[in-house]
């Protein structure tokens, strides 16, 4: 058996494979609601053979949207609509499925993707955003508003309140999105905080908010739920957060008992330059899970199934996460073990599909 279609223990459960399928905006829900394209893009998913899914970003509260479009789980409501999408996808296979909890921040009211993703201004669809300074993310766009204490307790408790919501779900977990430029990461990084009160400045002051949010989550979810955080382990811009700074932080959320890191990149400036090349961000994982003993989610342009294989083996990650990768091919993981000569989970359903002289490929 490769070492990637080998089981692990997360937390408190055991996958039945290394790899996972990362949370992937789909811009797709209305008033934070999901719909018909959710049952389709996560029914589609589930039934990948990978031993892990990540519902996408999920607003904890209505300003907390990257855009309008956004799917939230600010309220009973939508756990019940989620609820609804969940029970079909359910019924599709039995992949442990786990949810992204997310605040945009600054990078909150923008335009879909693929209508400009500019931001929009209130009165257009957008609404003021909220980030730990008024910096906006790029030049020309509206300042956010510094939050307050009342601010920053209301947040803490949104995520809780949405954590618990996701416990209520029978969701396997939740992951604190903690990256990409979005409210967590811009309380990190020294180039979106600029406070002068004790959530900025020293790095221990940055770090004080994301640790408070996370141990808020994690007082909010019973043992028996997996609790991940993603990180963008660099901004890839001088003088912003960087790899030293993810090992503290690394270090902190494994004692607030953090199951395992998600380890990303970049997203805070557009000013990064980022060297983009397969497996660019493995070794940021490598070096947090040696030196922090973290279950550890390597992810970024990992596409081919003996690359994922390496990773794994080498003891790089724990985890590889595949996402366009997995949207351009939803069977990747059946592809990964025919190439590797392994075997995956697939609906009986498909069964017959398995190609003429690979035997044994499903189980």
């Amino acid at each position: 058996m490769s070492m990637l279609f080998t089981p692990l223990a997360l937390g408190p459960r055991t996958l039945q494979n290394r790899i996972v399928v990362a949370p992937m905006c789909q811009y797709s829900a209305v008033d934070g609601h999901p719909g018909a394209w959710h049952v389709m893009h996560l029914g589609h998913l589930v039934i990948s053979g990978a031993g892990l899914l990540i519902i996408e970003a999920t607003a904890v509260e209505p300003q907390g949207r990257i855009s309008p479009e956004d799917l939230g789980l600010w309220s009973e409501a939508h756990a019940a609509s989620l609820e609804r999408v969940l029970s079909q996808v359910r019924a599709c296979a039995a992949t442990p499925l786990v949810i992204q909890l997310a605040h945009a921040g600054r990078k909150a009211s923008t335009a879909k993707p693929w209508d400009g993703g500019e931001q929009l201004a209130p009165g257009r669809g957008g609404w003021v955003t909220e980030a730990p300074s008024a910096i906006p993310y790029a030049p020309g766009e509206a300042p956010p508003r510094a939050l307050d204490e009342a601010g920053l307790a209301r947040i803490a408790e949104a995520f809780a309140a949405a954590a618990g919501r996701a416990d209520a779900l029978g969701l396997a977990g939740v992951e604190v999105h903690c990256a990409h430029g979005y409210l967590l990461h811009q309380f990190l990084s020294p180039l979106a905080n600029r406070r002068d009160d004790a959530y900025g400045g020293s790095l221990e002051n940055r770090l004080r908010f994301p640790l408070r949010v996370v141990a808020a989550v994690r007082a909010a979810l019973p043992e028996n739920r997996i609790l991940g955080v993603r990180i963008s382990a660099t901004d890839w811009v001088d003088g912003g957060w960087g790899l030293e700074d993810s090992l503290v932080f690394a270090g902190r959320l494994r004692a607030l008992g953090v199951d395992s890191i998600h380890v990303s990149s970049g997203g805070l400036s557009p000013d990064q330059r980022i060297p983009v090349k397969p497996g660019y961000q493995v070794p940021f994982a490598a070096r947090i899970r040696q030196e922090t003993g973290l279950a550890t989610t390597a992810v970024g342009l990992i596409t081919d199934p003996w690359q994922a294989e390496a990773i794994v083996s080498s003891g790089q990650a724990d985890l590889v996460a595949l996402a366009r990768g997995i949207l351009y091919d939803p069977r990747w993981p059946w592809h990964a073990a025919a190439a590797l000569g392994d075997s995956v989970v697939a609906p009986p359903q498909y069964r017959r599909c398995q190609p003429h002289g690979v035997k044994d490929l499903f189980r």
